[in-house]
């Protein structure tokens, strides 16, 4: 066995029992290799790369180490990648397959040409790649218009690598369940032969369909933030991109149901669409996601999952923790005391009821374009979770919405505007929408206030009211 970062350490240690037991003294955190749970989750992709990051040491050093050990144990040293001759890296040659594919779109000879190397591929290592080709300059556009020929090209490989078993609760269980009734309804939309024969099941089906939104919204909310920490945006971008796609064809297809002008084919293409997104859920976005977490991450990304709810009402089965941790952190942890302002003093529960009741949704954003506060009101216009508090602001909007937001922030920051200011009608109601520039009494920028508000009935007053009208 030649050991290089892109060996599996199932491999490793199937070839080297005794290697569990070096790792663990190696460093503590080799202990997950005594997790079953893990063991079935990341140590099912893991390689030698990932695992000298878990170790906190540098590949070469950690490749050595191990080999030094080989070594003593079997009196034979086994060949190291980049100990007297250098090897391609898997990564470069991935890059390579989806640089010919976009000059090409020939999937046929992608496929025959890199055959070989595809069938080891780990879901994870697709969203690797194609993050750094968005680094390099690739257009997150570009990528997104040629994902699902990505998976095409890697389709052999990742069908034998789904996500494994989870226990009940847990984030991607949920989300598991829910892509199971959501290929039921798709499934149902694509055997309709004539929706203009069956208006009435078709608007049922679609209507049940807009339920996935909350899916979509906990990914992006809760999931994503959680892969930033971790280096891993761009593949979340892409994903965040298409969900927008599939959100603007369900409401076309309902608007075009409703005229009695939706046909077979427009219903066979949005069943397609759910379809290819739970495929690449369940064989890139999680098993990428189960590599790179760990319990505790996850349990950030369970803290939230409540406040923005579940599609179709598929609630965790049972209440899952981190293994060895009680309740997830709290994100918006209240402070005990009195808090002096200008004009009075008010307790940290004082101001966090006050603001909870005002009718408006707030949104507070730092100097540093980071998401410190949003108002937890009981119906907000527009979904919020504790997973977007630290996170950039600029990532908690849809791709093309980002450089509407950059403007706003760089002519607050330059002091040449002080609002911003948006209407829009949506489900029936008037919404008006506004951003502040908050400065310091020396004028300094500290950050942005976003004020979101339902004026629907507002706009409906007429004439006066000057007597208390509780009595009528």
């Amino acid at each position: 066995m030649v050991l290089g970062p892109d060996t599996k350490l199932k491999d490793l240690l199937a070839a080297y029992p005794f290697l569990k037991e070096f790792l663990i003294g190696y460093n503590p955190h080799f202990k997950a290799l005594d997790n079953p749970l893990l063991w079935k989750t990341v140590g099912r992709f893991a390689t030698l790369s990932k695992a000298a990051v878990m170790g906190g040491a540098k590949l070469p050093d950690f490749l050595a180490a191990l080999a030094a050990e080989i070594e003593r144990r079997t009196g034979a040293r086994p060949a190291v990648e980049g100990e007297g001759q250098p090897a391609a890296s898997r990564e470069e040659t991935l890059k390579g397959i989806i640089r010919d594919l976009h000059a090409s779109e020939n999937v046929a000879a992608a496929k025959e040409r890199f055959r070989e190397l595809i069938k080891d591929v780990a879901p994870w290592e697709i969203g690797k790649m194609e993050q750094s080709l968005m680094k390099e300059g690739l257009p997150e556009s570009e990528v997104k218009r040629l994902c699902s020929v990505h998976v095409e090209v890697f389709k052999e490989s990742l069908d034998q690598k789904a996500v494994p078993g989870l226990p009940a609760g847990h984030p991607v269980h949920t989300l598991m369940r829910e892509n199971r009734e959501a290929e039921r309804i798709a499934a149902d939309l694509e055997a309709i032969a004539d929706p203009k024969l069956e208006t009435a099941r078709v608007s049922e089906l679609l209507g049940r369909l807009a339920e996935i939104d909350r899916h979509y919204l906990r990914k992006e909310n809760q999931l994503f933030p959680v892969l930033e920490t971790k280096g891993v945006a761009g593949p979340s971008k892409v994903m965040w991109a298409v969900h927008d796609d599939i959100r603007i064809l369900l409401k076309d297809a309902r608007i075009a149901a409703a005229e009695e002008k939706l046909t077979a084919d427009r219903l066979r293409f949005l069943a397609a669409q759910v379809h290819d997104m739970v495929y690449k859920e369940e064989h890139i976005l999680f098993p990428m996601a189960l590599e790179l977490l760990t319990e505790e991450d996850w349990g950030k990304v369970a803290a939230g999952e409540e406040e923005i709810g579940f599609a179709w009402g598929l609630a965790p089965e049972q209440p899952w923790r981190p293994a060895g941790t009680g309740a997830p952190a709290e994100y918006l942890a209240r402070h005990a005391g009195s808090i002096s302002l200008d004009t009075g003093s008010l307790t940290a529960e004082q101001i966090n009821l006050m603001l909870t009741h005002l009718p408006v949704d707030l949104s507070f954003v730092n100097e540093n374009d980071e998401v410190l506060y949003y108002s937890a009101t009981p119906e907000r216009i527009f979904p919020r979770s504790p997973g977007v508090i630290g996170r950039r602001v600029q990532n908690c909007h849809p791709p093309k919405s980002v450089a509407n937001v950059e403007r706003i922030l760089a002519e607050f920051k330059a002091g040449t505007k002080d609002t911003a200011e948006f209407w829009i009608q949506m489900r029936g109601k008037f919404l008006h929408i506004r951003y502040f520039a908050v400065r310091d009494p020396e004028g300094k920028y500290r950050g942005c206030l976003e004020v979101s508000q339902d004026v629907t009935a507002i706009r409906a007053l007429d004439g006066e009211r000057r007597l208390l009208d509780w009595d009528k």
